[in-house]
């Protein structure tokens, strides 16, 4: 299936996106804060609780949602059934988790952050793994793909910084209105619910399901389909590099606002300050698809990674303990070396899949998204665990002036450990397997298998 889509489609596929990501955004950077600052929750305990979430219920539904979505025969369709059923209990979840009563203290607080978070992320997973399969059954084409992922790329930029510039934003509108601040809160989670609910059901009424499946489902157990995908190379050395990149981005996203309001006493310019370094990531994705395109895709995630570890290397010994016009600076150089890492990973997953297409003469898209979203909702967490426990560790303390030692954690955490995270990335991305013309050979492979004449 090599023929291009429309822009209208493309741009329709892309909404469902700008839902999730404008979600995801608000709970990067500021779900942690909403613990520890509004709900009063201690840092390392949120940081537990979300790493065993990640490690029970939601090691488990990624692989079995994208299992199943493999199998599902329906006339809705095999990805889109799922979509519609998770929608509303999407913003249901979202509001109920920033809703959490203040002073939670001991078990108590651990499991009503880890039951908000499974009730939330059941509903998000029963929608992303199916909505992230289709990009792989849409088109087979390697530069098309990349088209595609650029369109959900930039709408994940605009969701990003509808995310990231409209918590403080509504919890003002909200407190505004006569709510107390935890009500204002719960207001906002619920209207990023709302936005992530109705951008899925756009997409999912608007587009059609364009695969024909001839073979019959694949009746092996859903065990052993995940293992068999740990003998597709590429798709290793793939998540190996999601896993790392997930993690780093995650870190400095979640200790972004200590830094600005702590180290940088800048917490009045705190939305400014990440929607300029979105917006560049935004305009720089269009000139990161043209370059890899060009040189290939792991050569061109792997100098926007890089220019990250540099940037926030500098940033780490340079910027000041007191407000500077520089952190715009460090926020506009990330924003652009972001730019890969926003565009690649949509367009190299689909490869790795046609890798696996070779081995099996199976289309297995589901089961192939539910472990690579396991992976990375997994390095996101412990992206979020992670500064969790070194707030903890550094005695910071909520609301108030921070000592040396607390700065020190959170400018270390925010800058060198994601520095580190990325850096091991670059060689391997580098010597990344597949490119354009081993991808070209792949799909001649597997046309050839289907029919010799389509090899030829």
């Amino acid at each position: 299936m090599d023929q291009k889509l429309s822009a209208g489609y493309k741009f329709r596929f892309a909404l469902a996106e700008l839902g999730f990501t404008t979600l995801r955004a608000a709970m990067d950077f500021f779900l942690l804060f909403y613990y520890t600052d509004v709900a009063g929750i201690s840092p390392a305990l949120v940081g537990s609780a979300l790493l065993v979430a990640k490690l029970t219920w939601d090691a488990i539904n990624d692989p079995l949602f994208g299992y199943w979505s493999d199998r599902t025969r329906s006339r809705f369709g095999r990805r889109r059934i799922y979509m519609l059923i998770a929608a509303v209990p999407i913003a249901i979840g979202s509001w109920i988790q920033l809703s959490l009563p203040h002073g939670l203290t001991g078990l108590t607080a651990f499991f009503a952050v880890m039951l908000t978070f499974w009730l939330k992320d059941t509903f998000v997973t029963m929608a992303v793994v199916p909505y992230a399969s289709l990009i792989a059954e849409v088109t087979h084409d390697y530069q098309e793909r990349s088209s595609l992922a650029l369109y959900k790329s930039v709408n994940a930029v605009v969701g990003y910084i509808l995310g990231a510039g409209l918590v403080t934003v509504l919890v003002g509108l909200f407190m505004g209105m006569g709510l107390s601040r935890a009500g204002a809160w719960s207001g906002t989670g619920a209207t990023f619910g709302a936005i992530a609910m109705t951008m899925l059901l756009i997409t999912t009424f608007s587009i059609k399901e364009t695969t024909q499946l001839k073979e019959e489902p694949t009746d092996m157990h859903v065990w052993q389909a995940v293992k068999l995908c740990f003998k597709n190379k590429p798709f290793v050395i793939l998540m190996v590099i999601f896993m790392l990149g997930g993690f780093a981005f995650t870190v400095q996203a979640a200790l972004l606002p200590y830094l600005i309001q702590y180290q940088l006493g800048m917490a009045s310019q705190l939305t400014f300050i990440m929607i300029g370094s979105l917006i560049m990531t935004g305009l720089f994705s269009v000139p990161a698809k043209l370059l890899a395109d060009k040189i290939d895709k792991g050569p061109t995630y792997a100098l926007g990674l890089t220019l990250a570890s540099i940037t926030f290397l500098l940033a780490f010994f340079f910027l000041p303990h007191h407000p500077t016009p520089w952190v715009y600076v460090v926020a506009v150089v990330l924003g652009i070396s972001f730019s890969t890492q926003w565009v690649l990973p949509y367009a190299m997953m689909p490869d790795v899949i046609e890798y696996d297409e070779k081995m099996t003469g199976k289309r297995r898209e589901g089961i192939y998204y539910g472990i690579s979203n396991f992976l990375t909702k997994f390095a996101y967490a412990l992206g979020v665990a992670v500064p969790g426990w070194a707030l903890q560790w550094s005695g910071y303390i909520p609301n108030a002036a921070q000592t040396e030692t607390a700065l020190f954690g959170i400018r270390f955490f925010y800058a060198v450990i994601p520095a580190v995270a990325m850096l091991i990335c670059v060689p391997i991305l580098y010597r990344y397997p597949i490119t354009r013309n081993s991808h070209d050979a792949l799909r001649k492979e597997i046309a050839a298998s289907l029919d010799p004449k389509a090899g030829q």
